[in-house]
């Protein structure tokens, strides 16, 4: 991460936030540090070059299938699984606060800064989609390798999931709606809200402690493989896969965006920056 983003997502003293990151897998699948870290480093970057993102989402692919072979050896499913690897990936996804954000986005504010995230945002989804898509085709077009095209869709749907959230919690700092807790209880805030598709309600004091409960997780688990759904749509012979993807991706990322603006609007109660 950049030394300039004045982060939100860990805090110091905070133990919870990265303690699934460092360990092994020891209940199938549980993300290593390269999973938490290659994840991170997708999303960190709104300029990231085609070739570069390709690259670290070869890598993230090739680390989920590791994952992935475990957790079947184990006996998880599929769906628990995948929760569980973005639920332990959530607090490394960098959030920015009102200052930063203007600052990266050419000092807009406001309605015309969250117009910027989202249009980033989108672009960004847009990109991975298409290029999932096309190396989902890839696969397709050639049989014997189509065993890997599952885990490629896997580590798409991570980062789509990890860049939507980021948006999500960064429009709620444009919109001077603050969610209390810890690094990791925000992100698992933010996250709950994903999963919903909706913004924080913050007259709900009990949003942190429901964000860590079982309705929560499963949720989150029926909406991680509702987006992998969608993105096994783009198995498909040629490029394909690559159109399909970036599309799906871009509609989805600004429905969820429009969603969440018309949320923080009504519950913005206090200017930007105030508690």
């Amino acid at each position: 991460m950049t030394s300039e983003n004045r982060q939100t997502d860990a805090e110091p003293g905070d133990s919870t936030a990265g303690e699934s990151t460092g360990a092994p897998d020891r209940e199938g699948g549980t993300p290593d540090r390269e999973v938490a870290e290659l994840v991170g480093r997708l999303v960190e970057s709104d300029d990231m070059g085609g070739a570069e993102r390709r690259r670290l989402l070869g890598r993230l692919t090739a680390a989920l299938a590791r994952g992935s072979t475990k957790a079947k050896a184990t006996g998880v499913g599929r769906g628990r699984w995948l929760a569980d690897v973005f639920t332990a990936v959530a607090p490394r996804i960098p959030i920015r606060d009102l200052a930063t954000l203007s600052e990266h986005h050419h000092g807009l504010t406001s309605e015309a800064l969250a117009d910027d995230l989202v249009r980033t945002a989108a672009k960004a989804t847009m990109t991975v989609g298409a290029i999932g898509g096309a190396l989902a085709a890839a696969e397709f077009a050639a049989p014997p390798l189509l065993l890997s095209a599952p885990a490629q869709l896997v580590a798409e749907t991570l980062v789509v999931a990890a860049i939507e959230v980021k948006l999500l919690a960064e429009l709620h700092e444009v919109y001077g709606v603050r969610v209390p807790g810890t690094g990791t209880q925000r992100a698992m805030v933010f996250v709950a809200a994903w999963s919903r598709q909706r913004g924080v309600d913050p007259m709900a004091p009990a949003s942190v402690t429901l964000a860590l409960g079982a309705a929560t997780k499963t949720a989150l688990r029926n909406r991680l493989m509702r987006t992998l759904g969608r993105h096994l749509s783009t198995l498909g012979p040629f490029l394909t896969g690559a159109v399909a993807g970036g599309a799906l991706n871009r509609v989805a990322t600004r429905k969820l965006a429009g969603v969440v603006r018309d949320d923080l609007r009504i519950h913005r109660v206090l200017p930007p920056g105030k508690s």
